[in-house]
C-alpha cells in the first residue's frame, strides 16, 4: 500500500510540474552570456601614432619614436575601475603594424624601440594591473599592416596567425579579440610603398584564423563587421539602434564587407546569436593628440552615450587614448570619474524592488510576476507557450515619481518581445510613458517625471511566450 501511495504521489506531482519555456531561436553561448554581462569597458588605442601625431601611421615610422616618457598601466586600470569598467581592450598591434609586445616574428616592435631599453612588454604591464584591478583584457590585432613586406601574399598570412598565437598564449586570459575591418590600400610594405589590394572576403580565411582563438582562448568572444561572436554597431558615434535584434545571418558577412546598414538593427528573424558591440571615442580620434586635450567629450555627452549604447541592448567599448606620457590625460580622467558619479546617482533610487506585482498571466507559480523584481537574474516571469501578449503591473503603494524603466529578457531563452510599452496609471487612467520594439539583455529607457502609484509594462507581440528576468524603475535626478 504504501508503494502504490509512493507512485501516486511521484505522478501527481509530475503531472502537475510547469516546465520551463523552450529556447526560442538562436540562444547566447556562454562565452556570449559573460560578454553580455561585461557591459562597459576601455578601449585603448596607443601606438607610434601617439608620438607622430597621426591616427593611421603609414608603416614605416622608427622603433625609436615610441618613447613614452611615464608609461603606467596601472593607472589605465586604476581609472577604468573607478570608473565603473570592466576589462580593458589594447590595440596590441593596429595598420602601423608596430607590436606593444616583443613579438618574434618582426623588427618592428617594442624590443627595438628606447622605451625600458628595449625590454619592455606593455602588454604584459597590461596583464598585471588587469590582475591588480581584478579587470578583463583583450587584445585587437590589425589585420591590415602597412609594414608587412609580405602583406597580401600567402606568406603574411602565416605571420599574422604566429602574432595571434603570441598574445593568445602568453598573456593569460583573454575575454575579447577585436579584428578590424580596415584592409588594404597604401602602406610602406617593408620598403615597397605601393597600394596593395586583397580580397577580403576570403584572403585572411577567416574560418581557420577564427579556430586558432577557440583552441587557445575558448571563453573569448570575437568581434568583427560580422562576428563571429560579437558585431559592430554599424557607426562610431556611440548609438546603438532602438530596435536592436542580437540575431544575425552571418554567414555570407565578413570584416570589411559593407553591411553597416544591417549591422545596427541585427536581423530579426537571424541564424545566429550575434549581438552588437558600440565603439565610440572619448576624443574626436582614436589615438591621442595634445590639439584634442580641450575637446573630451563632457560627463553629460557620456551619460548619453550609456543610454545609447547599454541602453539599447548593446555594451560600450570607449576609448580612452593614453598620451606621449603613456598615461590617460587628466581631462579624460576628469570626465570619466565625473562620468561615473552621474552614473551612480542616476540609478540611486531604485523603486520597484520588492513592491507587489501582478500579471495578466502566467506559466504557473515557478514563473510568477515577482520573479521580475526579486534581484536574482536567474528567475523570470513567463507566460504559457500560447500566451504572447501579456500585461505586468507594479503596485508602487503611493504616488510616487519615477522617470526611468530597465527591462531585461531572460535571454538564454532566446530573444522574443516584438513591441512594448510602459505606461503609469494618472488621474484614474493608464497614460503611455513609452513604447518600443526590442528589449534583449537590456533597455533603459528615458521619460518626463510621471508622479503615479502603478507603472503597467504590456506586450503587444512577441516571438514566443514572453520571458521577462528584471524589471527596474527609478527618480533620477532632473526631468
Amino acid at each position: 500500500m504504501k508503494k502504490i501511495f509512493i507512485v501516486l504521489l511521484i505522478c501527481l506531482i509530475s503531472c502537475t510540474e510547469v516546465k520551463p519555456p523552450e529556447p526560442y531561436g538562436p540562444v547566447p553561448s556562454e562565452r556570449q552570456l559573460a560578454w553580455h554581462e561585461m557591459e562597459y569597458y576601455m578601449f585603448v588605442h596607443f601606438t607610434v601614432n601617439t608620438f607622430t601625431d597621426k591616427e593611421w601611421g603609414y608603416g614605416d615610422e622608427k622603433e625609436s619614436v615610441f618613447n613614452p616618457t611615464g608609461l603606467d598601466c596601472s593607472q589605465w586600470a586604476k581609472v577604468a575601475k573607478d570608473a565603473g569598467m570592466k576589462g580593458i581592450i589594447i590595440t596590441a598591434k593596429h595598420h602601423d603594424g608596430f607590436c606593444l609586445w616583443p613579438s618574434k616574428f618582426t623588427e618592428h616592435s617594442v624590443k627595438n624601440s628606447l622605451w625600458r631599453d628595449g625590454k619592455g612588454n606593455v602588454l604584459k604591464e597590461l596583464r598585471k594591473a588587469c590582475d591588480d584591478y581584478g579587470l578583463k583584457m583583450g587584445v585587437y590585432l590589425s589585420p591590415w599592416d602597412r609594414n608587412s613586406g609580405v602583406y597580401s601574399t600567402p606568406e603574411y598570412l602565416i605571420y599574422y596567425r604566429n602574432q595571434l598565437r603570441e598574445l593568445l598564449t602568453d598573456y593569460g586570459n583573454i575575454f575579447e579579440v577585436w579584428f578590424d575591418g580596415a584592409n588594404g590600400g597604401d602602406g610602406f610594405y617593408g620598403g615597397a610603398r605601393e597600394t596593395r589590394r586583397i580580397d577580403n572576403k576570403t584572403y585572411y580565411d577567416w574560418p581557420n584564423t577564427h579556430q586558432i582563438v577557440r583552441e587557445l582562448q575558448p571563453v573569448a568572444v570575437m568581434f568583427s563587421d560580422a562576428g563571429p561572436d560579437v558585431r559592430w554597431v554599424g557607426n562610431e558615434r556611440g548609438m546603438g539602434s532602438l530596435t536592436n535584434w542580437c540575431l544575425l545571418n552571418k554567414d555570407e558577412m565578413y570584416p570589411g564587407g559593407d553591411f553597416a546598414a544591417i549591422l545596427g538593427e541585427g536581423q530579426e528573424n537571424g541564424n545566429y546569436w550575434v549581438p552588437a558591440e558600440v565603439d565610440v571615442s572619448i576624443r574626436p580620434g582614436w589615438f591621442w593628440h595634445e590639439k584634442q586635450d580641450s575637446q573630451v567629450r563632457s560627463p553629460e555627452n557620456l551619460l548619453e552615450l550609456y543610454y545609447s549604447s547599454v541602453g539599447r541592448n548593446s555594451n560600450l567599448l570607449l576609448n580612452v587614448p593614453p598620451d606621449k606620457r603613456g598615461l590617460l590625460h587628466e581631462n579624460d580622467v576628469k570626465s570619466l570619474i565625473a562620468f561615473k558619479e552621474l552614473r551612480d546617482k542616476e540609478f540611486s533610487n531604485e523603486l520597484a524592488k520588492g513592491k507587489k506585482i501582478s500579471a495578466s498571466c502566467t506559466r504557473g507559480k515557478e514563473y510568477n510576476a515577482s520573479n521580475v523584481n526579486d534581484g536574482n537574474p536567474d528567475t523570470y516571469w513567463a507566460t504559457k507557450d500560447n500566451q504572447t501578449i501579456a500585461d505586468l503591473v507594479i503596485d508602487l503603494g503611493s504616488q510616487t515619481e519615477v522617470n526611468r524603466i530597465l527591462i531585461q529578457e531572460y535571454i538564454k531563452l532566446g530573444q522574443r518581445v516584438q513591441e512594448y510599452k510602459a505606461e503609469a496609471f494618472v488621474n484614474g487612467e493608464w497614460t503611455k510613458l513609452i513604447e518600443g520594439t526590442t528589449i534583449g539583455h537590456k533597455v533603459i529607457r528615458k521619460f518626463p517625471v510621471v508622479k503615479t502609484s502603478k507603472i503597467r509594462i504590456s506586450i503587444s507581440k512577441s516571438k514566443a511566450c514572453p520571458v521577462i528576468s528584471n524589471l527596474e524603475l527609478y527618480r533620477a535626478p532632473g526631468n
